[in-house]
């Protein structure tokens, strides 16, 4: 959690400027609506003229002009480009006044802290001031907050050290109780939270933070970086300048005292961002401790937790929620996010489309892209991501891959070209009534998207009262497009494969080759 500090003048641009736009639309919307008034007149007089033209006759009823009316305007969905600005600046002039709450918050966050502090060095100072000097100027004895000599804002010049605890934690299952009753419910999944303590020297606590972290495929050390980040710039906000950041996590004590080097990129960043934080305090050191010494870190985190499973999914605030994609590192809406069945890994919509197109030029069957995760996609839910035609290719996909190489039969007509296996061809061919006996045992097959016959065992078009091999013999060349594509793949030096005869091509490494 940090606090962001804007200059007033930047918020009164802003306002001026939301103000001004505001107007402009109001404008707009009533020239449009005069303008639409105006074309609503010229129309009722044109009808009106219109009939006033039309010869009466005895048989028809006479309707009187007035009650001519035209149909009522369109209530659908449709809305003008200026309800959509007026609705943005809405938001904006709105964004402006919780920022200004927010700044207002934690002033009065951090100048309380700041005056609890006061009042606990003002005592201590009583405490050891002698009697006789009590009894001498004790009545006269004042240090009022804010004021001359005052150990609100320079408590940190005296020396104290203030203590920061973390804690980042990751659950996959968490029980919580019902909302109308006290039963255990369970909720699977993977959720992250961090929490946050900070402490006097004296290990008081002074102030706390809660907070869960919308994401996946977030790993142990990422998580305790983002508390640990978290910590330190809470600490800056509240103006402390002398802070121990005490760790608990092992792996992270070692990158933020440089004695590891991490082996993963991702986890670099995080050592420059704390090293940077820790250059604006006076003194910032990393401490390692125990376990036991953040349990009020960790009781934070869990309570995090809790609270983002108990979140209600209607709230207003879930359908803004953001989640970070582990692929391109951006933050993107919840809506956005999609989700893979069984072991609920999530990457946005941009990401999961490049890789399902990767993976099917590859020839590849698409799988969940988690490192080392086995969990297969399934087509109708990326229908949410993918368009039709890249669809229909990946329902093809899945098809060739249910049906063993032996068993693939295409159909071999250019303009078909349908995939079936052998067990489907033969079944639909048989529920055919036009089927000929005759030619049962002689390998005929109906396709069954086509519909026209082919000889299953040669893989040609039907040769009626011929053998497959007085076939070969009277047709001894293949077709022109198959001799284009052997002269290609002689340039290209690709070979084929002798079990399920796709073409190949050597990218890297010897020319053993294994049937996919």
């Amino acid at each position: 959690m940090s606090f962001p500090r804007y200059g007033d003048d930047s918020d009164d641009d802003w306002r001026e400027l939301a103000s001004e736009q505001h107007r402009e639309i109001t404008a707009a919307k009533e020239l449009d609506s005069d303008l639409d008034f105006a074309f609503q007149l010229q129309l009722q007089e044109a009808i009106n003229a219109s009939l006033s033209l039309q010869p009466s006759s005895s048989s028809s009823v006479s309707t009187p002009q007035n009650d001519t009316k035209l149909p009522p305007p369109d209530d659908g969905v449709s809305v003008s480009i200026t309800d959509f600005q007026s609705e943005e600046l809405l938001k904006i002039e709105q964004e402006i006044k919780d920022r200004k709450l927010s700044e207002v918050e934690f002033k009065r966050i951090r100048d309380d802290l700041h005056r609890r502090i006061h009042d606990k060095k003002v005592a201590e100072e009583i405490h050891r001031m002698p009697d006789d000097d009590w009894d001498e100027y004790g009545d006269n004895f004042e240090k009022p907050f804010g004021g001359e000599g005052s150990s609100s804002g320079n408590s940190n010049r005296n020396g104290e050290v203030f203590r920061v605890y973390f804690k980042g934690l990751i659950e996959k299952e968490v029980e919580v109780k019902g909302h109308n009753s006290d039963k255990l419910r369970v909720h699977s999944g993977v959720f992250y939270g961090i929490g946050v303590a900070i402490c006097d020297s004296r290990g008081e606590l002074l102030f706390e933070l809660a907070k869960p972290i919308y994401g996946n495929g977030l790993t142990r050390k990422v998580v305790e970086f983002k508390a640990l980040l978290e910590g330190l710039n809470t600490a800056l906000e509240l103006d402390l300048k002398r802070v121990n950041f005490c760790c608990h996590y092992y792996p992270l004590y070692q990158y933020v005292t440089h004695r590891w080097t991490p082996k993963q990129q991702r986890i670099i960043p995080f050592i420059n961002q704390v090293a940077q934080l820790q250059g604006k305090f006076a003194s910032c050191r990393p401490i390692l401790v125990t376990g036991n010494d953040v349990r009020f870190a960790f009781k934070l985190a869990r309570e995090a937790i809790v609270a983002q499973v108990n979140k209600p999914s209607g709230s207003s605030g879930a359908g803004s929620s953001y989640e970070t994609c582990v692929i391109c590192l951006e933050d993107k809406l919840t809506s956005q996010m999609f989700t893979v069945d069984g072991c609920m890994h999530s990457y946005c919509y941009s990401c999961m489309k490049q890789h399902v197109e990767v993976k099917m030029l590859s020839g590849v069957i698409p799988k969940c892209p988690h490192e080392s995760c086995a969990s297969e996609l399934k087509v109708e839910s990326c229908s949410k991501f993918l368009t039709p035609k890249l669809l229909e290719r990946l329902k093809l996909r899945f098809h060739e891959a249910s049906i063993p190489v032996t068993e693939r039969v295409y159909c071999p007509y250019p303009k078909c070209s349908a995939l079936m296996s052998k067990a489907e061809a033969l079944a639909y061919t048989k529920t055919k009534s036009h089927y000929p006996a005759g030619v049962r045992s002689g390998g005929a097959t109906l396709c069954i998207k086509c519909k026209y016959m082919f000889c299953i065992s040669c893989k040609v078009p039907w040769h009626n009262n011929m053998t497959c091999y007085e076939y070969e013999r009277r047709n001894p060349y293949p077709p022109a497009g198959d001799m284009n594509l052997k002269n290609l793949a002689a340039v290209n030096l690709w070979r084929q494969c002798v079990k399920c005869n796709h073409m190949i091509e050597l990218a890297t490494g010897c020319y053993h080759m294994t049937c996919r």
